[in-house]
């Protein structure tokens, strides 16, 4: 099994990466303030416009290491990454496999079934832990209706209105699962760009992350984040990573953003309104987030398939790992990754 290493974030916006031997050294204002061993890595995040050093990027380069430039706000700009990875056959095989409308809507209604059958995961867990709430119960219930035709879907576009509406059900009901600063952080709909409220901005910001983690997972095992099959081919889009987080959302992403609100980790204070471009998080806001993501990520579950322990951020990796064995026809099927 892959060993979990390190993902360097660096949020402070002004902030310029360099290369001394084989070390990347954080600056500001031409001032020292980290250094890390590139051995220690396996990616690099960096929030912000100072950029990096020619020679940094070669090093990530020549030592598999990912880098990737978001906005300070947390919106995806860029991603440098090596060389092609992994077996040309297997590549090959995707492409053929992706242009198949049998497989396609076949594995598209693995990961979509997936997601819905998390999310009501999710409902369920709150009434399980709480007093029954009735609303919570009827969307638990749609969702389970949804997973069901989500398995039946005759096309994609069938596909994208299930999903769609699974989605609405959901998130419906998010808002009475924050259960304490319940004035700062209303959640009254998904709104994605720019996203209109705290809850939102916290949600595209997990997500961020496990796209990115995803598409480098995907690239790790051999097998193209650009080529999906649910997402269509989009350039700079990755379509296939977009796949994969689908059954993940729920699990790494939402239960994160929940947690850290219900347990007052984080307050109103750490976000800023940005009027037309809603609301943004603040530098303490992402090192909060950034901090708690990191310490998730260690936490060891039995993966369901595999009947093995695993941190939870290695998730992407083995799910990863699991569709290339799908796509070679190592295995059978998908397993696609459920909560238990």
């Amino acid at each position: 099994m892959r060993k979990l290493l390190n993902t360097l974030y660096v949020t402070t916006p002004e902030s310029y990466l360099s290369k001394d031997g084989m070390n990347i050294v954080i600056s500001i204002n031409q001032k020292e303030v980290f250094r890390i061993p590139i051995i220690n890595l396996e990616g690099i995040v960096t929030f912000g416009y100072m950029g990096s050093s020619p020679g940094v990027m070669k090093l990530c380069v020549d030592n598999g290491v990912s880098l990737t430039f978001l906005s300070p706000s947390g919106r995806f700009v860029s991603r440098i990454q090596g060389p092609t990875k992994g077996n040309v056959l297997l590549r090959k095989k995707q492409y053929t496999l992706s242009e198949d409308p049998n497989f396609v809507i076949h594995l598209s209604k693995l990961f979509i079934a997936g997601k819905i059958h998390n999310y009501r995961n999710v409902l369920q867990r709150y009434n399980r832990d709480y007093e029954i709430n009735k609303d919570i119960e009827k969307a638990a219930n749609i969702l389970d209706t949804h997973k069901s035709d989500s398995i039946l879907a005759k096309d994609p576009n069938q596909l994208r209105g299930i999903e769609g509406d699974a989605a609405n059900a959901y998130f419906s009901v998010f808002n009475t699962l924050i259960l304490n600063q319940k004035n700062d952080f209303v959640f009254n709909n998904r709104s994605r760009r720019p996203p209109k409220d705290a809850v939102n901005a916290m949600l595209s910001f997990v997500y961020t992350l496990l796209t990115n983690e995803t598409a480098s997972a995907l690239e790790t095992v051999g097998l193209d984040p650009y080529v999906g099959f649910f997402h269509t081919l989009r350039p700079g889009r990755t379509s296939l990573a977009l796949d994969l987080i689908e059954e993940l959302r729920a699990y790494m992403g939402d239960r994160l953003v929940l947690s850290l609100i219900n347990r007052k980790q984080i307050n109103i204070r750490d976000f800023i309104s940005q009027a037309e471009d809603g609301i943004a998080m603040t530098e303490s806001g992402r090192k909060i987030i950034l901090s708690a993501w990191q310490n998730r990520k260690k936490e060891i579950i039995l993966h369901p398939f595999l009947n093995e322990k695993i941190p939870i951020g290695l998730l992407p990796y083995v799910q990863s790992m699991l569709l290339a064995r799908y796509l070679r026809g190592d295995i059978d099927d998908y397993p696609v990754f459920l909560i238990r």
